[in-house]
């Protein structure tokens, strides 16, 4: 099973966001989502999440926090993702990156975007908890049919 790592940045009470539009092959093609991706073999969750963010924003992570872990289940696809948060990095944004367009987004506008259904419900968990929780998102044929918290 494939595992990533999630990032939502947040600055002046909005989330770096990235509009995933410029692979027509990625799963994610129109959807916005937080900066992450695989982890590599050889790397743990941190250090993936490191990279990934200093590779698709140029930004540099100082510190974070682990706040979920999510189980992705779309048809016979099943993806773990590690989700975090961060108000700790450096650095001057590069807004050109090859997986998307980046933006800062107010956090009272995130549910505007085009997103997976699902995580609209572990983006108002985050807003309303800072509790590590887990949780399953179930979907056929990329419509959600449940969310199911499991800790």
């Amino acid at each position: 099973m494939e595992e990533t790592v999630l990032i939502y940045l947040e600055k002046d009470n909005k989330y770096l966001m990235m509009h995933r539009n410029k692979k027509l092959h990625d799963p994610n093609f129109g959807k916005y989502i937080g900066v992450g991706g695989r982890i590599e073999e050889d790397e743990t969750k941190g250090q993936a999440l490191v990279r990934e963010v200093r590779e698709e924003t140029s930004l540099i992570l100082k510190s974070y926090i682990y706040r979920a872990k999510l189980l992705f289940v779309n048809d016979n696809y099943r993806e773990v993702i590690h989700l975090f948060t961060s108000k700790d990095f450096v650095g001057d944004l590069n807004e050109n990156c090859d997986e998307g367009d980046l933006s800062w987004v107010d956090k009272n506008k995130i549910n505007e975007l085009t997103l997976w259904e699902g995580d609209k419900a572990f983006l108002e968990i985050m807003e309303n908890s800072d509790d590590y929780f887990e949780m399953t998102l179930t979907y056929k044929n990329d419509q959600l049919v449940s969310t199911l918290r499991t800790a």
